[in-house]
């Protein structure tokens, strides 16, 4: 796969599977542009797997399922929709991928990268709402670097 040349760190031992294609989306996205954050809580009291910003203000939400009652046991995934221009679901190689709903975008993925297999049609945000978004992604983003350069501010919510 392309991504089979992305340097090798190891992924920590005991990681769910979930983090470890979240860890892989990561990589991709970056490498086309696009900056994740993982576990983000959205306005609607969500919490998205990933959420990405990319060059030109672009709000991409993934979603990770590692295997089929992952994915049919959750309901939450379609409130998600209204919170990014693009919606993609994030698997493994071996996943089912017939039982996914054709209008989200598809990324396969592993612990060491990802690939796009499908892009989903792009449905842009309302200004106000991506100003929301992306204000709670930097706040989100600026919190944690604190929280790992300053840990005893860890406390801090943003």
């Amino acid at each position: 796969m392309v991504w089979a040349m992305v340097e090798h760190a190891p992924i920590q031992t005991g990681a769910a599977p979930g983090v470890a294609l979240a860890r892989g989306v990561a990589r991709h996205l970056r490498e086309i542009g696009f900056l994740a954050l993982t576990e983000v809580t959205l306005p609607s009291g969500l919490r998205a797997d990933l959420m990405a910003l990319g060059p030109a203000g672009e709000v991409w939400i993934v979603e990770c399922k590692s295997c089929r009652a992952d994915y049919r046991t959750d309901d939450k995934w379609p409130g998600y929709v209204d919170w990014a221009d693009r919606f993609f679901f994030a698997v493994s190689a071996g996943f089912p991928r017939d039982i996914l709903p054709v209008a989200c975008g598809l990324i396969l993925a592993d612990g060491y990268g990802a690939e796009l297999v499908r892009m989903p049609d792009e449905h842009r945000l309302a200004p106000a709402r991506r100003k929301a978004l992306t204000l709670r992604f930097a706040r989100m983003a600026a919190a944690r670097q604190l929280a790992v350069t300053d840990p005893g501010a860890a406390g801090f919510s943003g």
